[in-house]
């Protein structure tokens, strides 16, 4: 359930910085070889975006699973432990994974008073499972068999890939776009020697970048919820049906918790929680309303 929100969170955050950065480093030292008198060569630009856009989205998927730990507090769970909580957790996982014909991921806990799972990592070999201690406390063994299935299925699926591959063609248009309009609406704006001036050309960059980021965002988002669609189907189809369906009541039942939680900034703005509101915010949300996603479940079977 919280591993798009995480990814997602870690994508957004570090790819914006990468493309920001890269964005000076081009301005200051004027390393613009696609830019010239007459023009853009529109081949080297859609390469360097390209190498650029891409790269930030696989930095942020080699990072995401060491900066989920950090962010989260993440504890990992030792196997063959004196604790029963960890040694079920375990064997869930184990049995999925066996079930899913994929290596067993790292299991963690999270302390947090609100119900919440992720899972991440850069590839199905090394990720990992977490659960908030609340989740593991508040649903039976059920019910966290299909949350944990849930997630199971995102690692199944390739999630974290299929999401680096999407954020790395939108950093890559972003970056196209914004620079090819940059450079024509500086151009316009002072074309007495035939080249923009140097600010003009940077301020409209970093407008375009920003609105396209926006526009990307929805997209991405859009995908993402299809996504969680999947995922539920995964877990359904590896803990039950029913208890799928309970999991995700008890988690909208339970959505108020934690809400006043003290978490990292960018976590907080994504938690799991039924969708309500405005169109505009329906929009930019990586998952569902429950009521949509148990009604999918229960016409998937």
């Amino acid at each position: 359930m919280f591993s798009l929100f995480k990814r997602i969170s870690l994508f957004l955050v570090v790819n914006a910085l990468i493309i920001f950065t890269v964005s000076m480093i081009v301005q200051i030292f004027n390393l613009q070889p696609y830019l010239n008198q007459r023009g853009i060569n529109y081949q080297t630009l859609l390469i360097f975006c390209t190498i650029w856009g891409m790269g930030g989205a696989f930095i942020s998927l080699a990072l995401s699973k060491k900066m989920a730990k950090w962010m989260m507090g993440v504890k990992i769970l030792e196997e063959n432990s004196f604790d029963s909580q960890a040694n079920m957790i375990h064997e869930i996982v184990a049995k999925q994974a066996r079930q899913l014909g994929i290596p067993k991921p790292e299991v963690g806990i999270f302390q947090s008073q609100a119900p919440n799972a992720f899972a991440t990592g850069p590839s199905r070999s090394n990720s990992l499972v977490a659960l908030s201690s609340s989740l593991i406390n508040l649903m039976d063994e059920k019910e966290v068999e299909a949350i944990i299935g849930h997630e199971m299925a995102h690692i199944a699926n390739g999630d974290m890939v299929t999401m680096t591959l999407l954020q790395g063609v939108i950093n890559a248009f972003v970056m196209f776009l914004a620079r090819i309009l940059a450079q024509f609406f500086a151009s316009s704006r002072d074309n007495r020697n035939g080249r923009s001036s140097f600010g003009a050309y940077f301020m409209f960059t970093i407008l375009f970048e920003m609105a396209f980021m926006v526009l990307g965002s929805i997209a991405l988002c859009g995908f993402s919820r299809w996504r969680e669609f999947r995922a539920d189907k995964g877990g359904a189809q590896l803990a039950g049906k029913e208890n799928m369906i309970s999991a995700l009541r008890k988690l909208e039942s339970l959505s108020k918790r934690g809400r006043d939680e003290k978490m990292p900034e960018a976590v907080q703005a994504l938690m799991i929680s039924p969708v309500k509101g405005s169109l505009l915010m329906k929009l930019f949300s990586t998952h569902p309303s429950i009521e949509r996603r148990v009604e999918r479940l229960k016409t998937q079977f």
